[in-house]
């Protein structure tokens, strides 16, 4: 009996330690996810595109002028105010499809919509590309490599901790 409790608390600690270990920025994508589509990280997105890039398609569901500032390299555009009226023919449902907007949000919304679709391996950025930026990891725009990106909106603009925030 006497190790049965010492079990529990010691499990109960473990995850007050984990907890604890939450940033704030974790803490809010947990109230904003469904956890209806995967979650990928972007240490692993990363790593699956310089190994595989040809497995993987990634989808940018942002608006566009979020997508001009910068975006993922070789992402594709998919506007989201538009993507409900897309069928997606031009991508096989056997393909890893990974979303990603801001924070994950509006991705996740548009993973549940692929997978409605019959998308197989789909996907949502962990943290969006605020996450992506905040690792360290590199953007694009027409140009090539930037820093700029952009913050959706103010409200959203203190979880992007690095790059250069740009309205357009």
């Amino acid at each position: 009996m006497l190790l049965g409790l010492l079990t529990v608390g010691a499990c109960s600690k473990d995850k007050d330690a984990k907890a604890d270990r939450l940033t704030t920025y974790d803490r809010l994508l947990r109230t904003l996810y469904r956890n209806t589509v995967p979650a990928i990280r972007p240490v692993q997105l990363a790593e699956l595109l310089q190994e595989k890039p040809e497995s993987v398609v990634v989808l940018d569901t942002r608006t566009p002028v979020e997508y001009q500032v910068s975006h993922l390299r070789n992402a594709r555009f998919v506007d989201y105010d538009s993507f409900k009226k897309n069928t997606f023919d031009n991508l096989s449902r056997r393909q890893t499809v990974v979303v990603y907007c801001s924070v994950g949000y509006r991705s996740e919304r548009v993973g549940e919509q692929l997978k409605a679709l019959g998308f197989q391996d789909v996907r949502n950025l962990y943290g969006g590309i605020f996450q992506w930026v905040n690792e360290g990891r590199t953007v694009y725009n027409q140009q090539g490599p930037t820093t700029n990106v952009h913050p959706y909106s103010p409200l959203w603009s203190p979880w992007l901790k690095s790059g250069r925030q740009v309205y357009k």
